[in-house]
C-alpha cells in the first residue's frame, strides 16, 4: 500500500465540518514549557518522522497506540496536522533528552465533541512517553497535570482540557485521577475503539464537568 501524501491524507477521528466560532478559535496553541518538560513542534522535514517511527514500534507504544507505522506514512501525518488547525504534533524532552510525542488538539474538531457540550476553546491531549525511564517516577502523571496548566495559559479562552485513553488503559487514567482529573465514564466512540473520558475544568470555571452534561 503506498504511503499518502499531505493533500490526500485524512485523520479519521476529525470533524471537518465545524461552525465559525470553532474556525475563530484556530489551532491549539503549543506551551513552550511543562514543568521540567521542554516541547516543540515535531517537523516532517526533519529527522522527527524517523524518531517517531522507531518510537512507535517500541512494544509499550505499540500496545497503547497501535500506530507502527514507517516514517514515510509519518512525515505525511505530520505535514497534514501542521498545515490545519486541529491538531498540533510535539515533541517533548525531559532535561534536554528528547523523552516522546504530545497531539495538543482541539476538542471542538474530534469525535469527542459529540460527548458532551464542548466550548469551541477545549482543548485536548494525547502522550505517548518513550523513554521507559520516565515511567513508574510519578513523572508523567506531573507531566499530564503541568501540560494541563500550560495550555490554560498558552489559551486563556480555554475553560477545560479532556484526555480520553483506551478504556483499558488502567495506568493512564490512575495517573489522571491522581491529578485531578474526573473519570466520567467509558463510551464507544467507534465499532473498535471504547475511550474513558476524562476532563480537567479551569479552576475556577463556572460551568464545571458532570455527568448531565453527557451525551
Amino acid at each position: 500500500m503506498s504511503t499518502p501524501d499531505a493533500a490526500e491524507y485524512r485523520i479519521e477521528r476529525e470533524i471537518v465540518d465545524v461552525g465559525p466560532e470553532v474556525v475563530a478559535a484556530g489551532p491549539p496553541p503549543v506551551p513552550p514549557r511543562a514543568g521540567d518538560f521542554t516541547l516543540r513542534l515535531a517537523d516532517p522535514d526533519s529527522d522527527d518522522p524517523q524518531l517517531l517511527a522507531e518510537w512507535f514500534a517500541r512494544p509499550h507504544l505499540m500496545a497503547t497506540w497501535d500506530q507502527a507505522w514507517p516514517a514515510e506514512r509519518r512525515r505525511a501525518d505530520l505535514a497534514y496536522k501542521l498545515a490545519g488547525d486541529y491538531v498540533r504534533p510535539v515533541i517533548f524532552s525531559y532535561r534536554g533528552r528528547e523523552a516522546g510525542y504530545l497531539e495538543l488538539y482541539r476538542v471542538a474538531r474530534d469525535e469527542i465533541a459529540r460527548l458532551y457540550d464542548v466550548h469551541p476553546h477545549d482543548l485536548g491531549f494525547h502522550v505517548a512517553t518513550a523513554d521507559t525511564e520516565l515511567l513508574g517516577r510519578g513523572l508523567v502523571s506531573q507531566f499530564l497535570l503541568d501540560v494541563y496548566l500550560g495550555m490554560l495559559a498558552a489559551d486563556p479562552e480555554c475553560r477545560r482540557i479532556t484526555l480520553e485513553p483506551a478504556a483499558e488503559n488502567g495506568p493512564i487514567r490512575r495517573a489522571l485521577t491522581k491529578r485531578g482529573w474526573i473519570d466520567v465514564g467509558e463510551f464507544d466512540v467507534r465499532p473498535d475503539r471504547r475511550i474513558a473520558l476524562h476532563i480537567l475544568d479551569r479552576p475556577g470555571d463556572p460551568c464545571p464537568a458532570d455527568q448531565e452534561e453527557l451525551a
